[in-house]
């Protein structure tokens, strides 16, 4: 089973990536720019919520300020995944490096496929 995410499809904040492993569930939300104290992450009844503020880098427009071009996302952001059922929201491991938050959340032991031998 995978993540559902029910942020915003494309042109949401931050990019995700998401994918998983027999292990984990692996995260990547690509947020460049930010402190990561302006980051809140949270796990509650198997959803998981991203949450922060972007601060806009431009000076602030008045007569003497034209601006011209403005694409870079700013502001509060939100996005929200619910976690596949066997996520253990109590092993989580969370990096910010580079510009990507990197979640890796481990899947529970009693999920993990093992083979059972016959006698």
């Amino acid at each position: 089973m995978s993540p559902s995410n029910r942020g915003f499809a494309r042109g949401g904040f931050p990019a995700l990536n998401i994918g998983s492993t027999a292990e984990s569930v692996e995260i990547y939300a690509f947020a460049p720019g930010l402190d990561p104290s302006a980051i809140d992450v949270q796990i509650e009844k198997g959803v998981l919520t991203i949450t922060g503020e972007r601060k806009a880098d431009l000076p602030p427009q008045d007569a003497k300020t034209t601006i011209h071009i403005d694409e870079r996302f700013a502001g509060r952001f939100r996005r929200v995944l619910t976690l596949p059922d066997d996520a253990d929201s109590e092993s989580v491991q969370a990096r910010y490096r580079d510009g990507v938050l990197h979640l890796s959340i481990r899947r529970r032991a009693a999920a993990q496929p093992r083979r059972i031998s016959i006698q």
